[in-house]
């Protein structure tokens, strides 16, 4: 993408999504389809890409509204994979990786998500990897999704995967434990091949995970979470914060903003 691009304002038409950039000037980009969700300013709308994305799989795109660069990936777990990505205890652990270091260095108000598309769970790699062709995303280094099976590298891509920057390496590592977690690699052990499959569990053992809704006091939104710690990631918060918050039988807001409660 060339030129200046700014503050991006979602603007629909029938066959083709144009993003109107707001600068000293005018300045239009068109994609070849329509995407499924717009979030247009990510530090705003964190709850609300958790919430609504829970138990979905798709195509996502990061877009840096400044310069228009893009990443484009995808998860069977949009709402676990987006939710990793809005905590910058991660972005900081994976600062080799070019998309968590621009949004580090940008920060999350100046840059635009959008869902491209659901799709079923074993049809993500593939859709991808046609979004990863079609848009040719600037922050993806890699420019092959998922498995290399039946996909030819270009010359100057075969040259980085004999010789890997540090960079390559962040975001082969980073692309292995992403599979991992959501194909059947990591899969095996789950549903009848787990070795528990079938078997009862002895009396007290596990622990069913605890229903959190979060009031925000300053929006009035309120937003349920799975766990303390999925709230914790959303929120951008620690953990035991939450947990201090019920031990103390807290009932203000916590800093001001947010009501905790067990559901």
């Amino acid at each position: 993408m060339t030129g200046n691009y700014f503050n991006v304002i979602d603007v629909f038409t029938s066959n083709i999504t144009s993003f109107i950039i707001q600068g000293s000037d005018y300045f239009y980009f068109s994609l070849s389809f329509v995407p499924a969700v717009v979030y247009p300013n990510v530090d705003k709308q964190k709850e609300s890409i958790v919430k609504e994305n829970r138990n979905k799989s798709g195509v996502y795109q990061w877009i840096n509204n400044t310069n228009g660069n893009s990443y484009v990936g995808s998860s069977i777990n949009l709402s676990k994979r987006l939710l990793e990505y809005l905590n910058t205890r991660y972005l900081l652990r994976n600062d080799n990786m070019t998309i968590c270091k621009a949004l580090v260095k940008y920060g999350y108000s100046e840059f635009s998500l959008v869902i491209i598309e659901y799709c079923d769970p074993e049809n993500c790699v593939e859709r991808e990897q046609y979004y990863i062709d079609t848009v040719e995303p600037e922050y993806n280094i890699l420019k092959f999704a998922g498995s290399n099976k039946g996909f030819k590298h270009s010359e100057e891509t075969l040259a980085k995967l004999k010789d890997p920057s540090a960079e390559v390496r962040a975001l082969a590592s980073a692309r292995m434990k992403e599979l991992w977690k959501d194909t059947s690699f990591g899969g095996s052990r789950k549903g009848s091949n787990h070795p528990m499959y079938g078997k009862v569990k002895p009396e007290g053992s596990g622990r069913a995970s605890q229903i959190i809704q979060v009031l925000d006091v300053t929006t009035n939104v309120t937003t349920e979470y799975n766990s303390m710690g999925e709230a914790a990631l959303s929120l951008n918060i620690k953990q035991p914060l939450i947990s201090t918050y019920f031990s103390n039988n807290q009932t203000k807001p916590y800093k001001g903003r947010y009501i905790f409660k067990k559901i």
